[in-house]
């Protein structure tokens, strides 16, 4: 990714049905984006771009019902910058669909139903091809 490895792509934190993604910063002692120089925060916000966009692409190709990506820095929770990546589809709850995922009830965040498994090798396949692409180009 962008930053000479300064940054990682935490594929495997998959969660929940929509499937959000983090993009960290390493090391964890960076708490805010205001904490890195200003080279690193472009560089940051660079890899967040280039990870929902190749997120994007490879959704909107699996799935019909793909609507939208949400991005986010929050860090209320995990005392470390990072951004998550959440895919959005129109087959989601009509009550949620315009809220933030974070929003989502607690229950469907630890149902074995959406936890990450092989039945989402294919999506992770075309998210790494996506983002190889990305790379590729820039």
């Amino acid at each position: 990714m962008a930053g000479g490895g300064l940054y990682r792509v935490e594929a495997d934190r998959l969660r929940e049905a929509v499937g959000g993604i983090d993009h960290r910063v390493d090391p964890r002692g960076v708490q805010r984006l205001s904490d890195l120089p200003r080279a690193k925060r472009l560089s940051f916000l660079s890899g967040m771009d280039q990870l929902a966009e190749a997120v994007e692409r490879a959704c909107r190709r699996l799935d019909p019902d793909f609507r939208r990506i949400n991005l986010e820095i929050l860090g209320n929770t995990d005392p470390f910058l990072h951004a998550h990546v959440w895919p959005r589809f129109e087959w989601e709850p009509t009550e949620l669909l315009s809220k933030p995922v974070r929003l989502y009830p607690s229950d469907r965040w630890y149902d074995a139903r959406f936890k990450l498994g092989p039945q989402h090798d294919g999506l992770r396949n075309a998210m790494g091809s996506e983002l190889d692409r990305l790379r590729s180009m820039a």
